[in-house]
């Protein structure tokens, strides 16, 4: 029994251990933070940075790179919590789901990604542009291949095998293919309601999978904000986050969105040109 392959057991603080018997389950474990972003500047980067010829970068590229660097440098956020011990991730992933048309019955193509440390938004924008196409196209995925041999067991099996994957995953026996695969084993899941033209909304955890956190990215609107002794109008982001509050304090919590807002909201100060 050595615990999950995905992760390393971290000691931590007693009062924190203890919450993984206090809070069993990921929703009951769960707090809500809402965040409200100036993108002024952030938008006549982009418009600077498209226009000079670079592969389009849109603003949900920069929130997902900015977002994979906080969690490289406040890396106590980039942990999980399974069998009430406390894991640090071996990597930092993120998923993130994508209509494969813009219709209603059209399905969502899922994408989980690794994002190395130090890599560049160039890199990032250039190849999820690839990976969101593969997604896209017609030729089933290996996560695809693998829903529709579990959905061909009766329902009772299928029960089984899903609770089965989950005891054996933490103790290190699940196999790796379904896990590394899986956009439920991530450091975040990351939707970007914003491009369906809404807002962004709190959304549960998954009790299946080991993702501690769900970022939900909103449309930009024209806000009032005070500057100086006048009102002025700003476009403001709001993102909104769902947190496993047995993976780290909220102080430290707080100190990581403060950064991602700084690097979304002045992405000059951050991207290597």
């Amino acid at each position: 029994m050595f615990g999950p392959h995905d992760g390393t057991r971290v000691a931590v603080h007693p009062y924190r251990r203890m919450m993984g018997f206090l809070m069993r389950g990921r929703n009951e474990s769960a707090v809500y933070f809402e965040q409200h972003l100036d993108v002024t500047r952030t938008l006549a980067w982009l418009e600077t940075r498209n226009a000079s010829g670079s592969t389009r970068t849109t603003l949900f590229h920069l929130v997902l790179h900015a977002l994979a660097t906080v969690l490289h440098d406040r890396a106590r956020l980039n942990r999980f919590t399974v069998g009430r011990r406390t894991y640090q991730r071996t990597g930092v992933f993120l998923s993130f789901a994508a209509k494969k048309a813009m219709s209603d019955d059209a399905p969502l193509a899922t994408i989980k990604r690794r994002f190395a440390p130090g890599e560049h938004l160039d890199d990032l924008v250039t190849q999820l542009g690839g990976e969101v196409a593969d997604a896209r196209a017609a030729k089933p995925t290996a996560m695809d291949k693998e829903v529709e041999v579990l959905l061909a067991l009766p329902g009772f099996l299928l029960a089984f095998s899903m609770a089965a994957v989950r005891r054996l995953y933490a103790w290190g026996l699940a196999p790796r293919s379904l896990v590394d695969t899986d956009p439920l084993y991530t450091s975040a899941f990351v939707a970007n309601l914003g491009s369906l033209e809404i807002d962004a909304a709190y959304h549960h955890l998954y009790e299946h999978g080991n993702c501690p956190l769900f970022v939900t990215i909103g449309q930009i609107t024209p806000t009032p904000a005070v500057d100086g002794d006048r009102i002025v109008v700003r476009p403001m982001l709001t993102i909104r986050y769902t947190f496993d509050e047995r993976v780290e304090d909220g102080l430290y919590c707080a100190r990581a969105l403060e950064l991602l807002k700084q690097r979304v909201e002045d992405p000059g100060t951050y991207v290597a040109a």
